[in-house]
């Protein structure tokens, strides 16, 4: 091939063909049409070679084939081709940015960093679920901020059984919690589900999401949003124990009728409960 040649097939080369795919179509378009022995003669290759090589650029869109063996011909598409096999490889790139953008963050929260808290995201309300398997883990009372209406409604059918799981492996939990109807229908149960409960008015502080501290881990589930977030970090996770026991304290004082529902007294056992 002349020099000018050489120079089209590295551009084709660039675009996504092989050399012998650039050879190939170099040589069907300098034909316009015709058979594979034909093609493969005009670029220099077996024949058995072009069946395979023609087959990847109809692929491409680059060339079209007619007619049925042994009279079957292939015909060189427009060139203007090339320009929408690489809009299309465009498209695909912008689909793959698009995915990693959004996969990276996950990737980032899986990322083992020495010294750097651990963050993992649990979507829909199996990811919920997730989250609270993770509390049954706990080695030490939980700390709790929780609303059992937004709980209950959202997993109906989990929460039940949760409790009696939690209480089974002896994991006590400590609640701030909105002074609502299913709340004092719910710490009628505070003693066998080894609970210790502080009502808060409801109109003042009512708040949807939960939070669970316990070992070196916040939990949070958003009931709203069906999105469950895990923080592990012996930093966080300490100082979070420290703001829960400020809002303890406030949290019994609001509290008028703790000795009611509170019926374990387990307050000063265990300095940071989670609960519900």
């Amino acid at each position: 091939m002349q020099q000018s040649d050489h120079t089209i097939e590295e551009v084709l080369k660039t675009i996504g063909l092989s050399e012998k795919e650039a050879q190939v179509y170099l040589g069907l378009l300098e034909l316009g049409r015709g058979t594979v022995s034909a093609v493969a003669r005009r670029a220099g290759i077996n024949r058995t070679s072009g069946y395979h090589l023609l087959d990847s650029i109809i692929a491409k869109g680059l060339v079209s084939v007619s007619g049925k063996e042994p009279k079957q011909e292939y015909v060189a598409e427009s060139p203007d081709k090339i320009i929408a096999l690489l809009k299309k490889q465009l498209e695909a790139d912008v689909a793959r940015l698009k995915a990693a953008e959004e996969l990276v963050p996950q990737l980032k929260s899986l990322h083992n960093v020495t010294n750097r808290p651990r963050v993992r995201f649990y979507e829909g309300k199996e990811g919920l679920m997730q989250v609270y398997e993770d509390t049954l883990t706990s080695r030490e009372p939980i700390l709790a901020y929780a609303t059992f209406e937004d709980m209950h409604r959202t997993l109906p059918n989990y929460f039940p059984l949760y409790y009696k799981r939690r209480a089974a492996k002896g994991i006590y939990i400590r609640g701030i919690v909105p002074d609502t109807e299913m709340a004092r229908e719910r710490i009628k149960h505070n003693q066998k589900e080894k609970r210790e409960v502080a009502l808060i008015p409801a109109d003042k502080f009512y708040f949807s999401p939960e939070i669970n501290i316990y070992d070196n881990k916040v939990m949070i589930a958003s009931w709203r949003e069906k999105l469950g977030i895990i923080i592990e970090s012996d930093e966080i996770a300490d100082a979070m124990k420290k703001i829960y026991e400020l809002a303890w304290v406030e949290a019994k004082r609001l509290d008028e009728k703790k000795s009611d529902h509170n019926p374990l007294n387990i307050g000063k056992p265990f300095s940071g409960l989670t609960g519900t």
